[in-house]
């Protein structure tokens, strides 16, 4: 039997994630998010198909603004993802994204994001 590490649960829009919930689902878009049709059908395409959660790439500040678009007709919780630029966090936060994954080991200018 697999036991599960114990966490705490977090709601990312509608969906619990961790604790004692079940397992959620998620992928991420292969589409240019500055291409909001693309991106908002592939969003589409993954919920058809049981996905709980989506993942889209933010590489620049066209795609943070892409966001507001894709949050509004996205039938599941969106999550910025986000590498080199904690500005794209900020933007992607101001698009009101569900959730943001932010991976710190790639922003180069670590005093910039440290303090805030």
């Amino acid at each position: 039997m697999i036991v599960r590490r114990a966490s705490r649960a977090i709601n990312i829009g509608n969906v619990t994630v961790g604790g004692g919930s079940p397992i959620v689902v998620q992928s991420m878009t292969k589409t240019d998010t500055r291409n909001i049709t693309a991106t908002v059908d592939q969003i589409k395409k993954l919920a058809d198909c049981g996905c709980e959660i989506a993942r889209v790439a933010v590489p620049d500040n066209e795609a943070a603004k892409a966001l507001i678009t894709i949050k509004k007709n996205s039938p599941i919780p969106v999550i910025a993802d986000i590498h080199f630029d904690y500005r794209l966090a900020l933007a992607s936060l101001e698009a009101n994204v569900d959730g943001l994954r932010l991976n710190p080991g790639n922003i180069q200018d670590k005093d910039s994001y440290k303090s805030r």
